[in-house]
């Protein structure tokens, strides 16, 4: 493991060093379908442990852009994915993950997008929400106070409390008509239905001969890393799920 600090972005290299992420990025590049070029870049994360809090060890008072690959959660792979599918080159990855992790690409605590819907507020220029288009009447909404917890208290400590409508397709309800109209490289937040959380995991939909999968960075004792779950069976305890698409 290696780690480097350059101009307040800290770098810890694993098994996917700088130089073999730049071969992703440009290959990915290369690859003009979207599905295509994020299927083979989120390919390559496969079996990266599962890291918690990889940014949240960092003072808030001094927000550094952090780049580990010797681990990530749910959200700093899709931050990562995201961000090379975006990016020919490593200086583009740099500059598209400032993008995509904070407000306007200022490198701030208070600019994160600590909520996967931060997502549709703040990076509406690259996803779009698809949830009630691919569910239509199906669909679900809830207004939420993100943020808030049913006591008043936060779970984030420093970002104020802001009120969302939350759309979400219950996990009830998905039938083959709605697998069918999913693409590989849709962003997949889990639907919470806790007060204050729009979603409690994120992943990104692969679709395969043997049906949709979520891949993800999987904290479950059984895998510790990042995996390819079926989608249906994994959503079975699950609330719901909300859908952004990379444009």
């Amino acid at each position: 493991m290696k780690r480097l600090s350059i101009t307040k972005t800290v770098i810890i290299t694993g098994s996917l060093d700088i130089k073999l992420a730049e071969k992703l990025i440009q290959h990915g590049a290369a690859t003009k379908n979207i599905s295509d070029r994020i299927s083979t870049i989120s390919s390559a994360f496969l079996g990266i442990p599962y890291k918690a809090s990889t940014i949240d060890e960092h003072a808030k008072e001094h927000e550094q852009l952090v780049i580990d690959f010797s681990g990530v959660d749910c959200f700093t792979l899709l931050d990562y994915v995201e961000s090379m599918r975006r990016a020919s080159s490593w200086a583009g990855f740099i500059r598209c993950l400032r993008l995509t992790r904070y407000k306007k690409g200022t490198v701030a605590f208070k600019n994160r997008n600590h909520f996967f819907t931060d997502w549709i507020k703040n990076n509406s220029s690259h996803v779009t929400d698809i949830t009630k288009k691919i569910a239509g009447s199906s669909a679900a909404a809830e207004h939420k106070t993100l943020n808030e917890k049913s006591d008043g208290s936060l779970y984030v400590n420093g970002i104020k409390p802001a009120r969302r409508k939350i759309t979400y397709i219950p996990s009830n309800v998905m039938d083959q008509s709605i697998l069918d109209k999913l693409r590989t490289g849709d962003y997949a937040g889990i639907y919470s239905d806790k007060p204050g959380l729009d979603v409690s995991h994120v992943g990104i939909i692969i679709k395969t001969a043997s049906g949709a999968k979520l891949r993800h960075a999987s904290s479950a004792s059984a895998n510790r890393c990042v995996v390819d779950e079926n989608l249906l069976k994994y959503l079975s305890t699950k609330p719901g799920l909300i859908l952004l698409r990379p444009v």
